[in-house]
């Protein structure tokens, strides 16, 4: 046996027996149906697992089969989806639902083809569904892998280039226990995501795979992973018009109910197919900000600045491309999490 081969056992050993007291229990973890675990995979994409739960929770319950995700109608995923962010994650779930459903791949298909070839599915969550679901040899590169990876070999190439991409996926086959890779890949993302995480402090001195880490050996743990330059931030400004009336054009409503007017987002922009306020975007700041509720909100790239402004008026105005619903329904649309921070707002002040 080669000198890697020595290492890479004594290093998978470490990190089991660390996993085996030490990883938390989570009922993605106490399944093998492809479908719950893929469903995991893609809510915890940008989401810590402490908030992705109970999403994935109320998914399993309302939809437990691939076959049951995928007759639902979009604006139900994109409701139950509100509030997680990313919503062309939540798009992309229903699509590839019905996509297993139309290529009678049902439960879910089992070949990393076939995985990868669904929507908003790429090479790292094929792989993680494919060997939790299927124990099949292919690597899970999740932001904690990338992290642990970096430092146990010093790598101080960035991550998030082709090059850099390139690299840790050739390193971490190397690494990956063939013969269990549902056990190995488990191990080393929760070790990225309990122990070797981004602010160290004192779990490099006292790591138990110290030993087999060059970049604690070389004094470089704390500044990897590199990243890329990441692009400038965008400031975009909105204006939202909360129009209130007891009076909508419809005579035959009831009159003691309050009417508002929303519309659903079309353009291939964010929160795309969720519904907001009308709404006007300026290039700049509007020159009055006062007496309105203001908010910033701050996405990957953007950074929003939000003003709403209530008017209570006797009959809801024409505005085109909108809807009237009544203002107790609002809890049936999709919407942004910042509308729900307005909302929430107006709430506490009625």
């Amino acid at each position: 046996m080669g000198v890697d081969n020595v290492r890479n056992s004594l290093l998978n050993r470490r990190l089991y027996h660390w996993y085996e007291t030490e990883h938390r229990i989570l009922p993605w973890r106490e399944t093998e149906d492809g479908y719950r675990i893929w469903l995991s995979e893609v809510i915890l994409q940008q989401t810590r697992v402490q908030q992705g739960m109970d999403y994935y929770l109320r998914f399993v319950a309302r939809w437990p089969r691939v076959e049951d995700l995928a007759a639902a109608a979009e604006d139900e995923v994109l409701r139950e989806w509100q509030g997680l962010g990313y919503y062309s994650r939540a798009r992309n779930l229903h699509k590839a639902a019905q996509m297993v459903v139309e290529r009678g791949w049902t439960p879910f298909p089992t070949r990393f083809e076939d995985i990868r070839a669904l929507p908003g599915v790429g090479d790292y969550t094929a792989g993680a569904i494919a060997s939790f679901a299927y124990n099949q040899p292919f690597p899970a590169m999740d932001g904690n892998v990338y992290r642990v990876v970096a430092r146990l070999l010093d790598i101080d190439e960035a991550f998030d280039t082709s090059a850099g991409k390139k690299l840790f996926h050739q390193k971490i086959e190397e690494l990956l226990d063939r013969e269990n890779p549902r056990l190995f890949n488990s191990a080393i993302m929760e070790f990225g995501a309990l122990w070797c995480t981004p602010v160290l402090g004192d779990n490099c001195r006292n790591c138990p795979l110290q030993e087999l880490c060059l970049g604690f050996a070389h004094g470089t743990a704390e500044l990897l992973p590199v990243r890329k330059p990441r692009p400038k931030v965008r400031d975009r400004w909105f204006t939202y018009h909360i129009y209130l009336s007891h009076q909508p054009s419809d005579v035959s409503s009831q009159p003691l109910d309050v009417y508002t007017l929303i519309r659903r987002r079309e353009e291939k922009d964010i929160w795309y197919h969720l519904y907001e306020f009308p709404c006007e975007e300026t290039s700049h700041q509007p020159a009055d900000v006062s007496n309105h509720l203001s908010f910033t909100h701050v996405l990957s790239h953007q950074k929003l600045h939000a003003r709403f402004v209530v008017h209570r008026v006797s009959e809801l105005p024409v505005v085109p491309g909108t809807i009237t619903i009544r203002w107790e329904d609002l809890n049936d649309y999709a919407l942004s999490r910042l509308t729900l921070r307005a909302l929430d707002t107006l709430q506490h002040k009625a």
